[in-house]
């Protein structure tokens, strides 16, 4: 059952080339590593490194620009082969699918060629700072501010639950430039931490799942940056683009939530194939099999809908709308599918050493982060 064995109507054999290829690397490179980094809380900053030699970043960022030169499919096939080697400590959807983007889309041509060879490389770690200690989904109230001086800006404010947080060494920012103008006050500035003093990182926060991926506090105190920080070339745009980058950042969580249901269900069928009560498989019991089928009904029912999506925006015709209610839809089916599989488990679901019991912990995430479900929910009624 693995997830190759469904072709999608928007993979090409290139994209099938380059989920292969980075399935192997992530089995055989990284797998191995996976127990120390969730016991450090973070990959090793060298692993970063190794995802830009072997091509793992900025794979649809243009060839001129150091990028793999593909399109928004390559990015999906490396969250599919990411998701089926079972490693979650990774933040490369935010790096590549997130943060190269509003470089690429937004970005001045100085700014291009400034940061995005050096993302691809993995010189820079991208991490995308909106959520703040008072503001989680409510993007128009952030409060973090930038005051441009001559040809700086002043940025204070803290920023939390940031993925790559420990790592990350370039961060876009969502500032508020001017209080007085609600969402046209918003901008989104670039920091390079490593070329500021007043920058902080907090803690490397204790999720309970995820527990290799770095999600941190920030702070930001009279941290100043050029002007030429600024991402595009004016003030105020911050939440415009935020808007048009939001069904991306909602699709990658979607594709993701595909990528776990696949592996709960490979895990639980060959479990239940092995292991025996009352003298017989698990699996030769009805019940086992009406939850097997009921959850593989389930699977590809959402797979459909995530192709649907994928194949509408490589068209550019995704709306924000149907991007909120299939990333609600997914992922909350996602935590039901991965749920019923580990009760099949029995007392070994519970047990962190088995692979469902980290994908049942790290599922939860996926109905907060990217907008919370209820958000989603409330956003898509508006176009009703």
């Amino acid at each position: 059952m693995a997830i190759q064995n469904f072709p999608s109507p928007w993979m090409s054999d290139e994209h099938r080339m380059l989920q292969d290829a980075a399935g192997r690397f992530f089995r055989e490179k990284w797998l191995s590593r996976d127990a120390a980094w969730r016991e450090a809380g973070m990959m090793d900053r060298e692993a970063w490194r190794e995802a830009g030699d072997n091509g793992l970043l900025c794979a649809s960022i243009p060839e001129n620009y150091g990028g793999g030169g593909g399109d928004f499919g390559h990015e999906a096939v490396l969250i599919l082969a990411q998701g089926e080697a079972g490693l979650s400590g990774f933040g490369g959807s935010v790096h590549s699918g997130i943060v190269a983007p509003y470089i690429l889309h937004f970005g001045t041509e100085q700014q291009k060629q400034r940061w995005l060879p050096r993302l691809a490389s993995g010189e820079l770690v991208g991490a995308i700072a909106m959520s703040e200690p008072g503001t989680g989904s409510d993007l128009q109230g952030v409060r973090t501010l930038a005051i441009r001086e001559g040809d700086r800006y002043r940025i204070n404010g803290s920023k939390t639950f940031i993925t790559n947080g420990q790592l990350t060494n370039l961060i876009v920012v969502a500032c508020k430039t001017d209080r007085e103008q609600g969402a046209q006050g918003i901008s989104l500035l670039l920091v390079e931490t490593d070329a500021v003093s007043g920058f902080r990182r907090g803690r490397n926060l204790d999720k309970i799942g995820l527990e290799a991926q770095d999600t941190s506090e920030l702070f930001f105190d009279d941290v100043m940056v050029p002007a030429d920080n600024l991402l595009g070339s004016q003030e105020g745009l911050g939440f415009f683009q935020m808007m048009q980058e939001l069904p991306q950042e909602r699709l990658i969580v979607a594709m993701a939530g595909i990528a776990a249901m696949e592996l709960a269900m490979q895990v639980t069928l060959a479990y239940t194939k092995e292991r025996q009560a009352f003298g017989k498989p698990i699996f030769a019991f009805q019940n086992t099999r009406f939850k097997l089928a009921e959850c593989q009904a389930l699977l590809l029912a959402s797979r459909a809908l995530v192709d649907a999506a994928m194949v509408a925006h490589l068209k550019g015709e995704l709306g924000v709308d149907r991007a909120a209610l299939i990333k609600y839809w997914i992922t909350d089916n996602q935590c039901k599918l991965v749920d019923e599989c580990l009760q099949l488990f029995g007392g070994y679901g519970y047990m962190k050493e088995y692979p469902i019991a980290r994908l049942w912990t790290d599922s939860r995430a996926q109905r907060i982060y990217g907008g919370t479900n209820e958000i989603m929910k409330e956003l898509a009624s508006r176009f009703m």
